[in-house]
């Protein structure tokens, strides 16, 4: 991508891949050959505290949202407290029993006497939940295009069924969506076996889908060029505005000097292939296709949700969209752009322009709706905004 490296590896780097790798993440080795044999190659990899805050700030509310899901898919809208084993285990059992006792705003035990103890919402919890359908409803032209543009990036126009059900949950599709979703658009999508297996496959093709996050944010803050703009050759930031560039954001403590941003400000200013383009037609060494693979990586964390996935879920697409063999490398590399976290129970990346702070910048319906909900225990650090929850109002 840049002859001279344009995003700090990190001292942390190997332990990152090490971690990941022990996580069921992607089976990469940070080696380089040296005079001595092999050794890790060590250089520091900047953490950014505020996303490895977003990892935990999103387990209280997950609690919540999980047990209100399974609240819900009662017949009666309760559950008995002693069949909490059997949906999710005897150690996770304790988390929901913990949840029930401190949230009495959100959830209300009944029974007693003869009747065995069970869990349902609040009136006011429900009078919310009952908003939710509301949220779907809005959510599912988006999801549609989202899915559309999943296919049209890979190079078949086709992926998977099982890759499609192990993301559905990050691109916030439904539990149902094979039956819900995908056969309410007969002309979008169907449902094929290909060698074996079976596929989500793209019916028709829609230039007018085929445009990123990042061209749809440039034609927003784009303006014609000035005369004194041209004559600035260095950003201290990394940022330059132009059709081809990337909106990065240096991590705490990365100081560049102006050696590295004058390479860094060439391969923002490189043109480079549609992520929508076929990844066959190019050679995978040239720096162009090598800077398109930052732009796939882009817009595949854009189509989710929170602007992020796990590794697993990121390595899953290898195939489809031909990505690098040594990804989580060229992920610490653009370390302006991604931010991968050992955070949680699972390897995570970010798309760092999503964040402000520890919390989304920009929030579809159902998040709205989750984070309303969460919102009832009235407790402002379970909330899926968190700390920027007050800033993000401002913005919209």
């Amino acid at each position: 991508m840049l002859t001279s490296d344009p995003m700090e590896d990190g001292s942390q780097a190997c332990a990152i891949v090490a971690d990941i790798r022990k996580r069921k993440g992607l089976k990469l080795q940070v080696r380089h050959k040296s005079g001595g044999g092999f050794r890790p190659k060590k250089k520091v990899y900047h953490r950014v505290h505020e996303l490895d805050k977003a990892i935990d700030l999103k387990k209280k509310p997950s609690l919540i949202l999980q047990l209100k899901s399974m609240i819900q898919s009662q017949k009666h809208g309760t559950i008995l407290l002693r069949d909490l084993e059997k949906h999710v285990g005897f150690v996770h059992k304790w988390n929901l029993m913990a949840a029930i006792e401190k949230y009495p705003s959100i959830f209300h035990v009944g029974g007693g006497n003869r009747e065995p103890p069970c869990v349902m919402l609040t009136e006011k919890a429900q009078k919310i939940a009952d908003e939710e359908s509301e949220a779907i409803e809005s959510m599912e032209p988006i999801l549609v295009n989202n899915l559309r543009k999943l296919l049209m990036m890979s190079v078949d126009c086709r992926v998977p069924l099982e890759k499609v059900e192990f993301i559905q949950s990050a691109m916030g599709l439904p539990h149902d969506f094979k039956s819900s979703l995908i056969p309410k658009y007969p002309d979008f999508f169907s449902v094929k076996v290909v060698n074996g297996k079976v596929h989500l496959v793209l019916e028709n093709w829609d230039s007018s889908l085929a445009i990123t996050a990042r061209e749809e944010r440039l034609s927003r803050v784009l303006e014609p060029p000035s005369e004194n703009r041209n004559k600035v050759r260095i950003t201290k930031d990394g940022n330059f505005l132009g059709p081809n560039a990337f909106k990065v954001s240096f991590p705490p403590g990365f100081r560049p000097n102006a050696s590295y941003l004058e390479e860094f400000q060439k391969w923002q200013k490189m043109e480079f292939p549609s992520p929508y383009l076929n990844a066959r037609r190019f050679d995978s060494a040239d720096p162009k296709a090598r800077k398109r693979v930052v732009a796939v990586l882009h817009e595949l964390l854009s189509l989710t949700m929170e602007k992020r996935v796990t590794c697993s879920q990121l390595d899953a697409f290898h195939s489809e969209y031909l990505l690098p063999s040594r990804l989580i490398l060229c992920l610490i590399k653009h370390q302006g752009i991604f931010y991968i976290t050992n955070k949680g129970a699972r390897g995570t990346v970010f798309l760092k322009e999503g964040y402000g702070g520890s919390g989304l910048i920009e929030k579809c319906p159902l998040l709205l709706f989750q984070e309303r909900f969460v919102s009832l225990c009235g407790r402002r650090e379970v909330s899926v905004c968190n700390d920027q929850l007050q800033s993000s109002n401002v913005i919209s």
